[in-house]
Order: C-alpha cells, then sequence, then structure tokens
C-alpha cells in the first residue's frame, strides 16, 4: 500500500497552532505535531462515528484498552493488564498529576536536562523543587548522568522523571542504561514517571524501545508509563493517552489527584486512538521510512554548515541542533529573522540549542535547509 507523505496540505489557514504560530514569512518548525495526513484508518473511523450524529456521554473504552494491550504486546513484548490503565486528554496532564501524586509539598522531583519543557513546569506549578539530572553526550548519544548528581540528593526525593525515547535529543535508552535508572530509584526509593510518548518513532535500525516497566517487577511496582498514539499517529489535537500503572496503590493516588479536575479521552479521540492501534502499523512503517530520510538529510545539511552541530536523533522526528558556534546572543532570535520559525532552546534548559521539528514534507525540508544555510553563510 503506497503512503503519500509528500502531500502539501494548507495548514496555513487552519485552527493549527504551529502554523499560525508565526508571520506569513516564517516556516514553522517547532511544535511536535508533523505535517502528514493522518492515516486513513483513523479518518475513516472518524468519518463513521461521525456519522451517528450523537456525541453523548462515552462509557469505559473498553475496545482501546484491547488496543493498546494488543499493541504493546505486537511492538515491545510488554503484557500489560486492563485495570493498569488510566485513560486521559494528554501526556501533560499526566505529568502534573504525577508530580502531585507521587510527591510530597515539601519533597523533591528530578527531571533531565535539558527536557521537555512540560517537566520543569509541572514541578513549578506544583511548588515541587526540581534536581536536574544532566545529559552527558556519548558516542553522538545524550546519555543520562545520574552519578553526577549524587551528592545533591537530601533524602527528600520522591520522584524520578524520565523520558524514552529522551525529548529533546533522540536517544533511545538501551537495557543497561535503564537498568542504571532503576538501580539509581531503587537505591534513593522513588517513584519513576517514564514519559514514553515518542516510543513507536524508532529511526535508528537496530534501536529497539525498552518500556522502564518492563525491566522487572521492582520497575513495574514503582513506575508510571505515559503513552499515546498523538504523535505517531498525528492525532495530538484529539488528545488521547494512557498512564499505565501496575501497582494498585499508586494507581489510586493518581486517580485520588485527578478525580474531578482531569476527565477521560473524549469519544472521537477513543475512536481515533483505537483505530491507529489496529490498523495503522503498516502507515507507521511507512512513515518511519520517510522520516529516517529527512532526519538524514537534516543532518547532513546542519553538520556541513559552519557554527551548526546535530547528532543523528535514533528516535522521534526532532533534532536538537547546538548553534553555539555561530556566537549570536539568541540563536532563536537569529533564524526567526532568517524565516525559522525554532523551538527556543532555552525552553529546554539550554538556549544555546534550538530544537527543529523534521515531521515535514521533503519540499518544506528542503527549503528550511536553503534559509538555514543562507542565514548561516551570510
Amino acid at each position: 500500500m503506497a503512503f503519500n507523505f509528500n502531500e502539501a496540505i494548507d495548514r496555513r489557514h487552519s485552527d493549527s497552532s504551529k502554523w499560525t504560530k508565526f508571520a506569513e514569512d516564517v516556516l514553522p518548525m517547532w511544535v511536535a505535531d508533523t505535517d502528514f495526513r493522518s492515516p486513513a484508518c483513523v479518518t475513516d473511523a472518524l468519518t463513521q462515528r461521525i456519522a451517528h450524529g450523537v456525541f453523548g456521554y462515552g462509557g469505559a473504552p473498553a475496545g482501546l484498552a484491547d488496543a493498546f494491550i494488543a499493541w504493546c504486546e505486537r511492538h515491545y513484548g510488554w503484557q500489560v493488564k486492563a485495570e493498569w490503565l488510566i485513560f486521559l486528554p494528554g501526556i501533560v496532564s499526566a505529568l502534573n498529576l504525577s508530580v502531585r501524586a507521587f510527591s510530597d509539598a515539601d519533597a523533591g522531583t528530578l527531571a533531565p536536562t535539558p527536557i521537555y519543557p512540560p517537566f520543569r513546569k509541572a514541578a513549578k506549578a506544583a511548588g515541587r523543587s526540581q534536581i536536574s539530572v544532566p545529559l552527558r553526550p556519548q558516542q553522538g548519544r545524550e546519555v543520562l548522568d545520574l552519578q553526577a548528581i549524587d551528592d545533591q540528593m537530601t533524602g527528600r526525593e520522591q520522584l524520578l522523571m524520565l523520558c524514552n525515547p529522551q525529548n529533546p535529543g533522540g536517544t533511545v535508552y538501551r537495557r543497561d542504561e535503564l537498568e542504571a535508572q532503576l538501580t539509581f530509584a531503587r537505591r534513593h526509593d522513588l517513584v519513576v514517571c517514564s514519559d514514553e510518548i515518542h516510543c513507536d518513532l524508532l529511526l535508528e535500525p537496530g534501536c529497539k524501545h525498552i518500556p522502564f516497566a518492563i525491566l522487572s517487577e521492582d520497575a513495574a511496582q514503582r513506575s508510571i508509563t505515559l503513552m499515546s498514539p498523538s504523535k505517531t499517529f498525528n492525532i495530538a489535537g484529539l488528545g488521547a493517552s494512557v498512564a499505565v500503572i501496575p501497582n494498585p496503590e499508586l494507581r489510586q493516588r493518581f486517580n485520588a489527584v485527578r478525580d474531578g479536575i482531569v476527565p477521560s479521552a473524549d469519544v472521537l479521540a477513543i475512536v481515533a486512538a483505537q483505530a491507529a492501534w489496529q490498523d495503522g502499523d503498516a502507515w507507521l512503517r511507512a512513515q518511519l521510512d520517510y522520516l529516517r530520510t529527512n532526519r538524514d538529510r537534516l543532518y547532513e545539511a546542519v553538520n556541513g554548515l559552519r557554527g551548526l552541530q546535530m547528532n543523528s536523533p535514533e528516535a522521534t522526528y526532532l533534532a536538537w541542533v547546538d548553534a553555539s558556534g555561530l556566537e549570536v546572543d539568541n540563536p532563536t532570535t537569529f533564524f526567526r529573522r532568517a524565516g525559522l520559525g525554532f523551538s527556543p532552546g532555552e525552553d529546554f534548559g539550554d538556549a544555546q540549542h534550538v530544537r527543529i521539528n523534521f515531521g515535514c514534507t521533503a519540499a518544506t525540508l528542503e527549503e528550511a535547509i536553503g534559509r538555514l544555510t543562507r542565514a548561516v553563510t551570510r
């Protein structure tokens, strides 16, 4: 089956936050959604559901749970139980709930840096302190350095927040690296919240996503795993995600904080997510091939320019680009003036970087590379 990822869809004159953030002379390559049409299995399922015409309160999404359980078994060899699942309208709400549920008001959290901004915002919004765990370069990958913060631990920390694959940076953690994270969590008696929203988007041949909770029974019992079809199938605007919590006590604490504040996914989001997990495999494989080509093209272009450097992300459609060699005060502003809307590195914890979303058509990527090249060579 052929899928057309070269199709140019006009999102500028739609409700797209990505394409309406900047003036029309700026090419938006920031927030993590792609410019690809979602697979037909999703749009067909939505069309059928909309034709029903009634959108009252939905019941427990048993079909969605079955689809997710089958997806985890098929892709990761993870045998998930239905009672472990809590469906939510997004990962960000789950991050915030985890901070409130699994750390006391006077306790601390830990999170990687650089990191997806809601990790830091969740701790700040809840009034929790947060220790930043640095990522260190290691053979073209950014790897968590937990040893670096051992002397900062006070004994009041309760929650370790992880991101695998890493956003930004695209590192896919190997089993020994995950085992080290588990050992650290066990030593300091930490609950682990693992954001695995990009786990389906593996670009590097030979890389395998390993859910943190699958490491051991101890890992399962101290963990909350967050997953979603939103990045995988470009349905983030529909809002469907899942928290996998094997430990019944942790699940009860999570639900107690959530109750009356954060709803479940809505009826259309449930339909879209179920269809994607049931029938989206072939589309995903084709998308990964396309993204891999985009990644390699951007990697070659960026590393061929003076003052810029990027590692080749093992996963995601996001490039973390070091612009410190340009010696400009603010790389984000510098590129914005060149007509490029990148995510500011400052939001992730490093102002001398930018994050570039290459989940776009090849033609859009070539236009971006042209603007990038002209800006740097000027």
